[in-house]
């Protein structure tokens, strides 16, 4: 039965794909439903995992069998699995009923809800796998669907650029990863996570040489699964293609950022985790690019004016998050903070989809302002959103947030502490810009037009109804799972993840000194009552601080993300497109791959006609002399006589019909 966990989502996307036309409407009921029935199996699951402590191995066929290598079509299904599947599938199964309302006056809304199928068929591909290259085939899915989405509406040329974006810059992440996993394969001669599991412990001494410099190959292997990670989950430099993904439709949003694309990255690092526990190195660079991200993101988040420009850098934070607390052998914490993540972020996402449908849909918050009266379920749920997001006490990012800081102070290292501090600035940030969200799109003076805000109002129930559980769960979630997950002592993960005793930290947490623990929850309160003390109490303070030229730098540099679309776009791409052009085209292309290509061909060919056209005189026994010649030759290469032969029984005819 649990197989149908793969099936039904592929047959949603058959009857969107195929027989969208015939169906319309009811492509809608159809997929949403098959949804719904993928989540109930799912959570059959869970609590099945969850009660026996089991795992579970489906064998569908063998894929391909030869003399080095067999691979196996099996769904590997133990806890982490269930975990990821309960997420996808809900979060799926919400916005597929969200879309419904949100997409109705889309004329191609079959082939929309079609190709949402997809995504959630190739992440659940991606997580079930039993093997690396059963997962790769997940890992390439939800990039192609991402693409498809992405590129929805495709003759708007914004969304062009950002599909193919997002394909490019994955493309990056996807070689790194396909060369881990041939080194995988080369050191271990499986790619099967049970013998990968059980063999690790044998060749973590090996070295490999480049040059003079040696270092460890699990190093190596374990350097490339995390830059494919990277480019899944959008850690910094990677980061790139996730705001511009804006472009599509907004539940489009709510499924990368909540559930699918984004959480693959951390998915990896978690599943690999009897690699990664046996490079310290690695973790550390894990380590110091989540505090990075999270840093970076939550700062360029502070200064952006585009409402789902803001959730998104949002999401590039708290995927920073998850990552630096897997780089300090918190796999564990780092699964809770996704799964508690995608509920609020879903939440956040749906709702402010809900409010650009209402204002004909304008993103700029600085159009908006004055929108609670007029959408009270849509600030509700926002506010519990944000509130969520900031980690405020005893809602679900409150449960998960704090104790990856705690994690991260802990370990008493100077990478610990550098994620630390940088997660508590993140924090703030964060803490600013949700409540400078709320304050600009709903409780300022209105600065959008009259007509759109008379006639704004709360959408229909398919919109409201996602909007409302997804609050109730935003709330309740992280308390709920806590103990499961993350609780002292739990076994719920069993062989699912592997942490060495000496990386393991949980302990450790219960007797970190308060002052550190209570220390991010100030900084988030700090940083909610600053943004509204300057947008609110004393507006003028901050318009003051806008007029000064120091602000305009420093607005400037965040507003344009660090620059680093600039550097990639003029330094990198340019100079690269320019050696292209003047060495590889014009010397290669243009130069020696036409000589000795199809124009050195031509004029060779050219050149030997030109040069035998002389015997093309008209004469009958000329002809008849080369007939005979050429039969001559022919008889002799037939009887193996020497060339040399030949070359002395034809010399006389030649000469005689020159002297002719």
């Amino acid at each position: 039965m649990y197989s149908l966990i793969v099936f039904f989502p592929f047959i949603g996307f058959i009857s969107g794909s195929l027989f969208g036309l015939f169906f319309g409407f009811g492509t809608c009921i159809i997929t949403t439903f098959l949804i719904f029935c993928t989540f109930l199996m799912s959570l059959k699951l869970f609590f099945s995992v969850v009660i026996n402590n089991g795992v579970y191995k489906l064998h569908f066929f063998n894929w391909f069998s030869n003399d080095i290598l067999n691979i196996d079509w099996v769904l590997n299904l133990d806890s982490l699995t269930s975990v990821m599947l309960i997420v996808v599938t809900f979060i799926s199964f919400l916005v597929h009923f969200y879309s419904i309302e949100y997409m109705g006056h889309d004329p191609h809304q079959p082939r929309f809800m079609s190709y949402l199928s997809l995504f959630t068929f190739f992440m659940i591909i991606l997580v079930t796998g039993n093997n690396l290259l059963q997962m790769f085939v997940g890992w390439e899915g939800v990039g192609l669907a991402s693409y498809l989405l992405i590129n929805f509406w495709f003759t708007r040329i914004q969304a062009n650029k950002a599909a193919i974006k997002a394909m490019l810059v994955n493309r990056i992440g996807d070689f790194f990863l396909l060369l881990g996993i041939f080194a995988i394969y080369l050191l271990f001669e499986s790619i099967d996570y049970d013998i990968l599991l059980s063999q690790v412990v044998l060749i973590t001494t090996y070295k490999i040489s480049i040059g003079s410099v040696k270092f460890f190959f699990i190093d190596f292997i374990c350097f490339c699964l995390f830059f494919g990670a990277m480019g899944k989950s959008a850690q910094f430099g990677l980061h790139t293609w996730l705001p511009d993904a804006m472009e599509g439709p907004t539940p489009v949003s709510a499924l990368i950022h909540a559930a699918t694309m984004v959480t693959a990255g951390i998915f990896l690092i978690a599943r690999t985790s009897f690699l990664f526990e046996f490079s310290p190195l690695v973790l550390n660079f894990i380590t110091v690019i989540g505090a990075l991200t999270a840093f970076f993101a939550a700062t360029t988040g502070v200064f952006q004016n585009d409402m789902k420009k803001v959730i998104a850098y949002s999401t590039c934070s708290q995927l920073g998050y998850m990552t630096f607390a897997c780089g300090l052998s918190g796999y564990d914490v780092g699964i809770f903070h996704l799964s508690n993540h995608a509920f609020f972020k879903a939440l956040l996402f749906l709702a402010a989809g809900s409010i650009i449908h209402a204002v004909s849909d304008e993103q700029d918050m600085r159009n908006m302002g004055g929108l609670k009266k007029v959408l009270p379920l849509s600030y509700s749920a926002v506010l519990v959103g944000s509130l969520a997001l900031t980690g405020f006490p005893f809602l679900t990012g409150f449960f998960s947030k704090d104790f990856i800081l705690e994690i991260a102070y802990s370990k008493y290292t100077f990478v610990g502490h550098f994620a630390y501090y940088l997660g508590i600035l993140a924090a703030f940030c964060t803490s600013f810009y949700s409540t400078r969200l709320l304050y600009l799109v709903f409780l300022s003076n209105s600065n959008g037009n009259k007509n759109v805000l008379l006639n704004a109002s709360e959408s229909s129930f398919f919109i409201k109804a996602p909007l409302i559980i997804l609050s109730f769960l935003s709330i309740i979630i992280g308390y709920v799972s806590y103990d499961i997950f993350v609780g002292f002592g739990t076994d719920f993960w069993g062989s699912a993840i592997f942490i060495l005793p000496q990386n393991y930290s949980s302990t450790d947490i219960e007797f970190l000194p308060i002052f550190f623990k209570i220390l991010p929850f100030f900084i988030s309160l700090f940083g909610i009552f600053f943004a509204f003390y300057l947008y609110y109490k004393n507006f003028r303070l901050y318009f003051a601080i806008k007029k000064s030229s120091i602000y305009l730098f420093v607005y400037t540099f965040f507003n344009k993300k660090w620059f680093i679309d600039r550097i990639y776009n003029q330094i990198l791409v340019q100079n690269f497109l320019k050696f292209a052009y003047k060495y590889t085209y014009q010397n290669v292309d243009r130069g020696f791959l036409e000589i000795f290509g199809p124009m050195g061909l031509l004029v060779l060919i050219k050149k030997f006609f030109f040069s035998i056209k002389f015997f093309q005189n008209g004469l009958t026994y000329s002809y008849l002399s080369l007939m005979l010649i050429f039969l001559i030759f022919i008889v002799f290469i037939c009887l193996n006589i020497n060339i040399i032969n030949i070359f002395l029984i034809v010399l006389p005819f030649i000469i005689l019909d020159y002297d002719n």
